[in-house]
């Protein structure tokens, strides 16, 4: 392995596609972050500030409807899990990545120009698959690069930087918005999903040709067979899908929040920036609680806190008519948002510390659950929010007590099979 800190090691770097396998080419560690950092934009969700322009702009009679937009590209993102990763160990990273954020590029100009909410909806689903790729892809391609403890460190720094997009996406969004109207934020997703495919094509494939393996359907049914028929992987997974329900209620409502019940349409980057970076700084914190108290003992834990903060805001929010002062409702929603997500890899761990052998597909059908079943989770409790946040803390309160029942159950001893 090369000892230039500032270069990929030859050995790990595989040939720009088109020329002789013994022509390798060198890429830095900052241009391959750099590279990653633009392809998992694709995967932070620009339009959540254009939520009301876009229920005035096409026309929709019930703007709660307007959270199916986020609903849909879940629902893709979901989708997208179960059909890239393992098209990336037959196929290669590279030719994967650049189907995904061409679809995605595709998806993003089509939701553009959409000229009824049901072609909006079709190209938002469409750009969530899309982005599926590189959100599955960027932990892969790291494993291609680097090994050992270099690969610790760039996996680390891939993550700290995933963590700035859903900080400054939105800040960008909103941004965009305020110079013009609400397509103009999806012509700028399609303008970044377009920089990332082209980029693609000077980014070497990663994946020896040696360690590409043939598709396995097979494999996908084993897996999920496995995985229920135990107890910790379903009940760490059912956790995982009720607290991500919880969230993409967030996700859906809370620009309508913003604006109607409080009218102020103008904060909503600012506010859900402030709430990702206080879920940044906690992810940290947590992680050194791991490593001390061990992650079965902080994913209870999270999920009584959460569970504990749910009850008073829902308590708090019945008191005062469902319209709290707005600094209220964004301290209860980020420390709540960030209890679940303080739980997500946690739950994702432990429910795949069994899996053995077939951790990869398990690790897919356990995305595409939680994410789909997340999302579905979400719009019973999206379209019920108008003029009062009653509703998201009687679905945060509901879905922190069902998690924290999951993991109750996940704790108990697996029957012996008869």
């Amino acid at each position: 392995m090369s000892s230039t800190p500032a270069e990929v090691p030859d050995a790990a770097v595989g040939a720009r596609p088109g020329a002789r396998g013994d022509e390798p080419v060198a890429r830095s560690t900052i241009a391959f972050l750099a590279f990653l950092g633009v392809a998992m934009a694709v995967g932070v969700d620009i339009a959540l500030p254009a939520f009301h322009r876009i229920a005035d702009g096409l026309s929709i009679a019930d703007p709660s409807r307007v959270s199916l937009v986020g609903t849909t590209y879940f629902l893709g993102m979901a989708t997208g899990q179960l059909v890239f990763g393992p098209a990336s160990d037959r196929f290669g990273r590279t030719r994967t990545l650049r189907v995904g954020l061409a679809l995605a590029t595709v998806g993003a100009l089509a939701s553009m120009v959409a000229p009824r909410f049901g072609v909006l909806l079709a190209a938002r689903a469409a750009w969530g698959l899309g982005a599926a790729a590189p959100a599955v892809l960027r932990f892969a391609i790291a494993r291609d690069l680097f090994d050992g403890d270099r690969m610790a460190r760039v996996v680390t720094t891939v993550q700290a930087v995933f963590l700035l997009g859903p900080i400054v996406v939105p800040l960008i969004g909103q941004a965009v918005l305020a110079a013009g109207p609400w397509r103009a934020v999806f012509g700028a997703a399609t303008l970044v999903t377009a920089t990332a495919f082209a980029w693609t094509t000077r980014f070497p494939e990663t994946l020896d040709p040696e360690h590409r393996r043939p598709l396995d359907v097979s494999a996908l049914g084993r897996a999920f067979v496995t995985v229920a028929k135990t107890r910790t992987a379903v009940g760490h997974m059912a956790a995982q899908t009720f607290t991500t329900g919880a969230f993409i209620i967030f996700l859906g409502s809370s620009q309508r929040i913003v604006d109607r019940v409080y009218g102020r349409a103008s904060l909503f980057g600012v506010i859900f920036a402030g709430a990702g970076t206080i879920l940044a700084v906690s992810l940290t914190i947590n992680a050194r609680l791991i490593r001390r108290f061990g992650a079965r003992t902080m994913v209870l834990v999270a999920s009584c806190a959460a569970l504990a903060l749910a009850a008073t805001g829902l308590a708090a929010f019945s008191a005062t008519g469902g319209r709290p002062p707005l600094l209220v409702w964004f301290v209860w929603v980020a420390f709540s948002n960030t209890m679940f997500s303080l739980m997500t890899p946690m739950c994702q761990a432990l429910a795949l510390e069994p899996m053995g052998a077939l951790a990869g597909s398990a690790s897919a059908i356990h995305g595409f659950v939680t994410m789909a079943g997340g999302a579905l989770l979400a719009s019973i409790f999206d379209s019920l929010i108008d003029r009062s946040v009653t509703p998201m803390a009687v679905g945060y309160t509901l879905y922190s007590g069902l998690a924290l029942l999951s993991l109750v159950w996940a704790r108990r001893p697996q029957p012996s099979p008869r």
